[in-house]
């Protein structure tokens, strides 16, 4: 369980958008996390975690890539040690293969099939990150489908 308070924000907004089906309401709420910790400048994990579920609550394709591409890019900046202290169930290396399959299905949504196989493929190779828990095992599935 998670001890990190912005962590624990970004989590009901998750909640409203997969549990409740309020999109909207996720969406505003991570912008306004989004303003709260300072955008791109903020804390690494919290850039990628949030920037990752924004990218799951937009209408527009090319949004959602460019929310997940910033997720790629602060997950490069995230360490162990920060995903320890925010009492993450997971390693930094863990993030990778839900970033991957995300950038893949928006790459394939937009008809670049080239790039789309090339974080299909990241995914995979990043897919032993993953413990046998509800997000590993959610992640994998989607890597099978």
């Amino acid at each position: 369980m998670t001890t990190d308070p912005t962590m624990t924000r970004i989590g009901q907004g998750v909640e409203l958008n997969h549990h409740r089906g309020q999109r909207e309401a996720a969406r505003d709420l991570f912008a306004q996390i989004w303003d709260d910790i300072g955008g791109e400048q903020g804390n690494p994990l919290h850039v990628c975690v949030l920037a990752h579920s924004m990218a799951d609550v937009q209408d527009d394709v090319q949004q959602e890539l460019m929310w997940d591409l910033r997720a790629l890019a602060a997950a490069d900046l995230v360490t162990d040690e920060r995903v320890a202290q925010a009492g993450v169930a997971f390693s930094a290396a863990g993030l990778y293969p839900s970033l991957h399959l995300n950038l893949s299905e928006c790459y394939r949504k937009l008809g670049d099939l080239g790039r789309a196989r090339e974080h299909l493929q990241q995914a995979r190779a990043g897919i032993g990150a993953l413990g046998d828990d509800e997000y590993g095992r959610l992640i994998k599935g989607g890597l099978e489908r």
